[in-house]
């Protein structure tokens, strides 16, 4: 359902009185007392809404990037989709795990819609702010490391038997690095582009690797990996702490909410966690994937998602790693060429000083493919060999349970007997 209020709004950008407005066409039950940006995201806009009184003390309102995402109802559609399916499952979750587990929430309109778009054509949602909880730019250790990787592998296991035919592509293509490449080439061919030593040097780095692009499109299409519903975005900025605990309690940022390859939010994560020095560093010579990292994420994956995965799914998880670092390396660098239109930037250079960082992060996991790829045999023995522990234990009890049965019918029989 798609709401329309009579609000002519001019610039979207930090004018208070606009916010303000744009809030107060949601039914946050109280008033609105201030409207502030919230996060550092390259795609959308998000502000963090501080209320007096009734349901909530904050919330989170958020613009869709329409340029981006061009039908952002399909993103509501995928919410509600996912939201009814978690309610059951997150509280059984939660209350098996012992631990604290929140996913946020759609807020309605005043008349009940699920979003609001203003005369300017500005899509804007309303989400449940979860508090006593923060992100953070990079990750901090191993503690946090292992946390991010059990959020992920939480998320994954609450959606693993969500049908994925319930839920939209938002983004069509979106992680398909062959169609990335494609669109590469056409930029490349079709723009020119100022031939700087750093320019260059993605030229080359592209060409080199291009070849392996299509990795995981194969293995689909060869039927060794299949369709899952994932997050699409699991960057450790995504990823809630608990102030306290130190726990992960909830992955945000569900607009990339679809059906695709775990792969590539397992890729994703690893990438985005294993760097400490962030998208944003510009001492690309100091770049680093941190194995590391590396192994406390996939342990705190694993204990959530070993369940579901296939042997196959094990295969590729070194070249999802690789791929998806390459990937937006690559997206930002064409984005560069082609003048800055999709990622937001500071100033004209900003997205190709992020190609950069990607293109180091890339060479680092090649450089230590065999580091990574040990790493997640032991991972992958480890969970094997929890498995036959289990079974030993299960068949063991039930070995018990048939002595114990054998007993009380002989004693029965002897009971019969006199």
């Amino acid at each position: 359902m798609c709401l329309h209020l009579p609000l002519f709004l001019y610039y979207m950008g930090e004018n208070q009185t606009t916010l303000i407005a744009v809030a107060a066409a949601f039914d946050f039950g109280g008033a609105v007392l201030d409207v502030q940006r919230y996060g550092a995201g390259n795609v959308n806009d998000t502000f963090l809404v501080t209320l007096d009184g009734g349901s909530y003390q904050k919330a989170v309102l958020q613009r869709v990037n329409r340029q981006v995402f061009r039908r952002p109802e399909l993103i509501i559609l995928n919410m509600r989709a996912f939201m009814d399916h978690l309610r059951a499952a997150t509280a059984r979750q939660t209350a098996m795990a012992g631990r604290r587990w929140e996913v946020p929430d759609l807020i309605p309109t005043r008349d009940g819609a699920d979003y609001f778009v203003d005369n300017t054509g500005g899509f804007w949602r309303a989400t449940t702010f979860i508090a006593g909880a923060q992100t953070y730019a990079t990750v901090q250790n191993c503690r946090h490391a292992k946390e991010v990787g059990y959020a992920l592998g939480q998320f994954h296991s609450l959606i693993s038997d969500l049908p994925v035919e319930r839920l939209r592509d938002t983004l069509e293509g979106f992680h398909i690095t062959p169609r990335y490449l494609s669109h590469y080439d056409q930029v490349l061919a079709g723009n020119g582009y100022k031939p700087s030593p750093e320019v260059r040097y993605g030229v080359n780095f592209v060409a080199q690797r291009r070849r392996w692009a299509a990795v995981l499109e194969d293995a689909v299409a060869r039927g060794e990996l299949t369709s899952r519903p994932i997050h699409g975005d699991p960057k450790v900025d995504n990823v809630m702490i608990d102030n306290d605990t130190g726990q992960a309690v909830s992955l945000i940022d569900l607009d990339t909410l679809k059906p695709g390859l775990v792969h590539y939010d397992i890729g994703d994560c690893l990438r985005s966690c294993c760097n400490p020095l962030g998208e944003e560093t510009e001492a690309f010579d100091e770049v680093r994937f941190e194995t590391d990292l590396c192994a406390a994420i996939l342990k705190g994956y694993l204990s959530q998602a070993r369940h579901f995965l296939t042997g196959k799914d094990y295969d590729y998880i070194y070249d999802a790693v690789w791929l998806i670092a390459f990937e937006l390396g690559l997206r930002f660098f064409t984005d560069y060429l082609e003048g800055n239109v999709y990622f937001k930037t500071k100033d004209a250079e900003h997205n190709l000083r992020r190609a950069l960082v990607q293109f180091r992060l890339t060479e680092s996991i090649e450089a230590q493919a065999d580091t990574i790829q040990t790493i997640i045999r032991e991972q992958r023995l480890a969970i094997s060999n929890q498995r036959s522990a289990i079974s030993y234990q299960q068949s063991a009890i039930s070995d018990q349970l048939s002595a114990i049965s054998d007993q009380r019918s002989a004693i029965s029989s002897q009971q019969a007997a006199s």
